[in-house]
């Protein structure tokens, strides 16, 4: 299996849970990336502190201010991480970054499945709108043939939550704004996957795991995965991603979700 090789990275929803145990994870590697961008809601925030302990003995994390459902901040991110990267290009943008509401079906207001569409759902296609040239540059300065996550990829953090055909532990959790957000993040995948293709970018939806998260326990049940689990998981698909798994919805172990 090919290892995964990436000069740059940026993972959204850096400071906790599955975002921060990628940052950590791409710094374990053999080969870390030369750019790990870290974008975060509020860098200075307590939140963020953890993030900000690795930034500070690793010069290659860069964090980036960033709110996905702000398109000024996503403009200016781009612009930033752009700076640093020249004509290289951007190699894998993860859209981490979400938000759950646990509501009922009879509970969910207008506010709420506003705002979870907004980040879940508009954030990662603002996000690939405005990362798009990056992603570009990178596939076209890319020696390889085909697609790979090591050549240029939009990765969308995705759920099995968002399966129309397997309702993932509905009793326990309904979240109806977080499931129609998912659901609509899995169609903005693969629509991705058809526009950017001809780009030479892949595009996967990409189902993490119930993980041990603030997120992942909101469920009321404790959750299987740890997040090194998942991260280890998710890692070794990206790896393997190629061209005939452009506009997929995958688990963390490379199983095909049924949509």
């Amino acid at each position: 299996m090919a290892e995964l090789s990436v000069r740059s990275v940026l993972v959204t929803g850096a400071n906790r849970g599955l975002g921060l145990g990628l940052v950590q994870h791409f710094l374990r590697m053999p080969k870390p990336p030369q750019w790990i961008f870290a974008g975060c809601r509020d860098p200075k925030g307590q939140r963020a502190q953890e993030l900000q302990n690795l930034a500070s003995k690793h010069p290659n994390i860069i964090i980036v201010p960033l709110e996905v459902a702000n398109p000024t901040s996503i403009k200016a991110a781009a612009a930033k991480v752009g700076e640093h990267l020249g004509d290289s290009g951007l190699n894998l943008l993860i859209n981490n970054a979400g938000i759950l509401k646990a509501n009922t079906l009879e509970s969910e207001t207008l506010e709420d499945m506003s705002e979870v569409y907004t980040t879940n759902t508009i954030g990662p296609l603002l996000m690939g709108q405005a990362f798009l040239p990056l992603l570009k540059k990178a596939a076209q300065g890319s020696s390889g043939s085909g697609l790979s996550c090591s050549k240029a990829a939009i990765v969308n953090m995705s759920s099995f939550c968002g399966s129309i055909t397997s309702p993932f532990i509905w009793k326990q959790l309904q979240g109806m704004s977080y499931r129609c957000s998912k659901t609509a993040l899995n169609m903005l995948s693969k629509c991705q996957s058809l526009a950017y293709k001809e780009h030479g970018i892949l595009c996967v939806a990409l189902h993490p795991g119930w993980v041990q998260t603030d997120m992942g326990h909101s469920a009321g049940h404790g959750p299987p995965l740890t997040v090194d689990e998942s991260v280890q998981g998710m890692l070794k698909v990206l790896s393997s991603l190629s061209e005939k798994d452009t506009g997929a919805f995958l688990d963390w172990e490379g199983k095909v979700i049924p949509w």
